[in-house]
């Protein structure tokens, strides 16, 4: 006898993968590329900003921290950069890595850094990612020459560890899963202002504008990410006209896979998308349970790779994460690579 759960589940899964289509080739300027993240998001956007500075003008950081900031090392994320025991994150360390990797053309030249618009914030009851992995992350792009006026870095806000929303389903000075705070908060609306200047009021978003594409044919089998993912794009993009691409990256338990559509509907990016003409990229990475005698080996809760999970080469351009967004953004019409 077919059990009817078990087909009705098949069914869906067949249909979402039916409806997945590549993505749309818009007409991009490439050299008004940016990028944002949350947590494992944030450490990432840090790493495609890094590793593609020539192309990437400008990133959002929600309680990220500075680059190689776990050097390929589990217990380095988690007891240096989220909750430091001893040793505090280095910017130092981070800035020699990145010079050492620029001269071996492995990333993008440093100096395209120097210009690039910030936008960091730490809440103040986030007790997931330490405040001095951020002020590390701080100190880092000063070393990199990036101005003052450049950088916006927001530390009075009572929220959680999270992405901070009008409309989110946790509460204000919460940390819990989906990482959604609703705290009357517009970041994203702070985020894309401060990476692109001044921006017309957001608007009510288009069912039509939502994206559900087919990531799989992007990834080239990099590991732990999704074979669907999303993207938002507005009226005047699918028509034709100029615009420009936000690359959004969520953080850990925030995967298609863990709260479906929920980053990319909710965190508010979509309405001032519409209202600017920005494409809005949402990869999407996967959660690999680990076997019960090794929690560290998996990567149970879906996060991107920061600390090396990939791999030894997960920070240059051809990081296996990396080089399938870099590809999406191509497709899409802002290629990363110069």
């Amino acid at each position: 006898m077919v059990n009817p759960l078990r087909l009705a589940l098949t069914f869906a899964f067949v249909s979402n993968v039916a409806v997945a289509e590549p993505l749309p080739n818009l007409n991009l300027e490439p050299e008004a590329t940016t990028v944002s993240g949350l947590s494992s998001g944030a450490f990432m956007a840090v790493q495609l900003q890094v590793a593609f500075s020539s192309a990437i003008s400008g990133a959002g950081i929600i309680a990220g921290g500075p680059y190689n900031c776990a050097g390929q090392s589990i217990w380095r994320a988690l007891f240096v950069c989220m909750d430091p025991f001893f040793v505090d994150a280095d910017p130092g360390s981070s800035f020699e890595t990145m010079k050492a990797l620029a001269a071996e053309n492995r990333i993008d030249p440093l100096q395209d850094i120097a210009s690039d618009k910030l936008y960091l914030f730490h809440g103040q009851a986030d007790d997931t990612v330490a405040r001095s992995t951020m002020e590390a992350l701080r100190q880092t792009y000063e070393l990199l020459g990036v101005t003052a006026e450049n950088m916006i870095y927001v530390t009075d806000v009572n929220v959680g560890h999270g992405f901070v929303t009008e409309h989110g389903p946790v509460n204000c000075d919460e940390s819990r899963s989906n990482f959604l705070i609703d705290c009357d908060f517009d970041q994203a609306g702070d985020i894309l202002n401060q990476l692109y200047g001044d921006l017309s009021p957001p608007v009510d978003a288009r069912d039509e504008g939502f994206v559900i594409f087919d990531q799989a044919g992007y990834t080239d089998g990099a590991p732990v990410m999704d074979d669907l993912a999303f993207a938002y794009v507005p009226a005047d993009c699918n028509a034709g006209e100029s615009c420009r691409l936000h690359i959004a990256l969520h953080g850990c338990q925030q995967g298609r896979q863990i709260i479906g559509e929920d980053y990319a509907r909710l965190t508010g990016y979509n309405q001032w998308a519409e209202a600017n003409r920005i494409v809005v990229l949402y990869p999407q990475a996967l959660r690999i349970p680990a076997p019960w005698y090794n929690w560290f080996s998996g990567n149970p809760n879906g996060c991107w790779d920061w600390w090396g999970y990939s791999g030894p080469d997960y920070l240059s351009r051809t990081a296996p994460q990396m080089s399938a967004v870099s590809r999406m953004a191509a497709a899409i019409g802002a290629p990363l690579k110069q």
